[in-house]
């Protein structure tokens, strides 16, 4: 194992540090950048990871801001924080040991020099909910296209740091990814405290969960900040839900706070749980199990938006709706779903999910958060990576996540996964094998398409074509837009192309078919509608899926 100060070393330059001792100084920081310095403590604590929390209130820009500081080891604590905006901040501590003058009571200023726009993540801000709750949006107001990749283990030493991550990392950037789910330590399909799930330094906490493993935290910081680096946004998984029941919800706070105050600075995505309220797979209750979890995921959402000053956006990933994970859905910000890995047979449930996500209220973005993973069960194979994104960006979906089989549980050559607690095992494709699957980089020409429009604006419009999907088939057209403006349909594999319907009369758009495998387009010509508002698409150059654009 790595030692913590090769660790910190490793890590120096990414984070900037001031010092082993706060005092009342100005530090000197840049606006969305993540900055960092350490509490000293030379009171002794027998164990002060439980013993002391420390918070540090930051005054400045019209706001404050408190934030955890985490425990670094022995008697250090450290605090991140990333000013909003250019300005003065004015800081104080605020320890649970109040007669601790080194932890408490401790002042200073902040001077946040303006972000000189060289990481595009930063220059527009971390991710939030847009005001009209149908997608996501960065801090200035740019619109945020979700687009996902799920290394659920990719905190593993597995997963070779840097190598293999920079490898992977490399790859999804060049495809367009924008988002990597991926779980903070505490992983499904294994037993607690698995050789399989640890990092360079070990497990994140104790073996008896008396305390959490700051080296775990220092190994995984590389991974996260390297994440946010490359402008991609972290969507942090806090545990499998089953981890509930085992460590009980006091613990589990006591994680998402450390989660909190590693990362919040970051702008990143937090997903409460795995699976929320699915039992562990050999729970002897598994009713009373998935009761519990319920009851105690809704308890820690509310707890993990009292502690974030930096209110980033909550979720939590389902067996099939977030909705269904919580008792009170207003603690959440987003709707992710689960919608099956049966290949075609997940299809009705995927798009009935999405399009009955979009009316329920309270109103909150839709997105399918996993959905049959490239690979799976020796199916799903590229053709269905295509369907499941189309159909669900033209029934209103926010953003779309992709899975490879082999990519989420870091299966290597040498050293594949291996079986789940169940006694099965998901498959031994390497996750560089996986990682050159077609669907993932198809999926990246999907959205490189939709990101020539206001794709944000479109509203689903399956009345457009005829014939449409209806739940008595799924296999036919999907189709949104902007009426007057432009129109996308995708059209699934059959003989016969559709009719567009409802065209603006006096309205001429330009039309092309797109091929959603390689990004080639073929040009129809100008279109516009009979005297009925409908266009005959003509015949398709070949019996497959293709999407028809027109625009105005």
């Amino acid at each position: 194992m790595l030692s913590r100060r090769d660790l910190s070393r490793m890590a120096a330059g990414t984070v900037s540090f001031s010092g082993a001792r706060a005092a009342s100084i100005n530090r000197f920081a840049t606006a969305r950048t993540t900055t960092e310095w350490s509490f000293t403590s030379g009171k002794k604590y027998a164990d002060p990871f439980n013993e002391v929390e420390l918070d540090v209130v930051f005054t400045g820009a019209g706001a404050e801001i408190r934030v955890p500081a985490y425990w670094a080891g022995g008697g250090e604590w450290r605090v991140r924080f990333a000013p909003p905006e250019p300005g003065r901040y004015k800081y104080r501590t605020v320890a649970s040991d109040t007669s601790n003058r080194e932890l408490h009571g401790v002042e200073g200023v902040v001077e946040a020099a303006p972000y000189d726009g060289s990481n595009r993540l930063l220059h527009h801000g971390p991710v939030r909910v847009a005001a009209s709750k149908r997608w996501l949006e960065h801090a200035d107001g740019t619109p945020f296209f979700w687009l996902a990749d799920t290394w659920w283990m990719g905190l593993c030493k597995r997963l070779e740091w840097p190598d293999d991550f920079e490898r992977l990392l490399a790859d999804r950037l060049e495809k367009g990814f924008t988002v990597i789910q991926i779980i903070a330590g505490l992983y499904p399909d294994m037993p607690a405290f698995d050789p399989r799930g640890a990092n360079e330094a070990g497990f994140p906490w104790e073996t008896d969960y008396a305390r959490i493993n700051p080296a775990y935290f220092d190994a995984a910081d590389l991974r996260i900040q390297r994440l946010v680096s490359r402008g991609i946004v972290p969507c942090i998984v806090g545990c499998w839900g089953y981890f509930l029941p085992w460590m009980g919800a006091e613990k589990l706070k006591k994680h998402w706070r450390y989660l909190v105050a590693r990362w919040g600075a970051y702008p990143v995505i937090w997903c409460l749980a795995g699976e929320g309220t699915m039992p562990y797979y050999l729970s002897r209750d598994k009713q009373g199990d998935a009761a519990l979890q319920k009851n105690g995921w809704t308890e820690i959402a509310r707890y993990v938006r009292s502690i974030d000053g930096f209110h980033r956006p909550v979720t939590i990933h389902p067996s099939s709706s977030a909705r269904e994970c919580v008792e009170d859905q207003s603690v959440l910000d987003f709707e992710m779903l689960q919608t099956g890995h049966s290949d075609r047979q997940s299809i009705p449930n995927t798009v009935r999910l999405v399009t009955g996500g979009r009316e329920r209220e309270p109103r909150m973005p839709v997105i399918d958060g996993e959905v049959c993973y490239e690979g799976i069960l020796e199916a799903s194979r590229e053709e269905i990576q295509r369907f499941m994104f189309w159909a669900c960006m033209l029934s209103g979906a926010a953003g779309h996540t992709y899975g490879a089989n082999g990519i989420w549980q870091v299966n290597r050559p040498d050293q594949p996964f291996g079986p789940s607690p169940h006694g099965r095992s998901w498959g031994d494709r390497a996750w560089d094998e996986a990682m050159r699957l077609p669907g993932s980089g198809q999926l990246g020409i999907g959205k490189a398409l939709l990101a020539r429009y206001e794709w944000w604006r479109f509203e689903p419009h399956p009345e457009w074509a005829d014939p449409r999907w209806n739940e008595k088939n799924y296999m036919l057209p999907f189709a949104a837009g902007i009426p007057g403006k432009v129109r996308i349909m995708f059209l699934p594999t059959r003989w016969d192309p559709p009719k567009l319907k409802q065209l603006e009369p006096g309205v001429t758009y330009r039309a092309f078919l797109f091929d959603p495998r390689n990004g080639k387009r073929r040009p129809l010509g100008e279109v516009a509608g009979d005297a009925a508002g409908d266009w005959q698409v003509p015949v398709l150059p070949t019996v497959a899926d293709w999407v028809l654009v027109l625009e105005r």
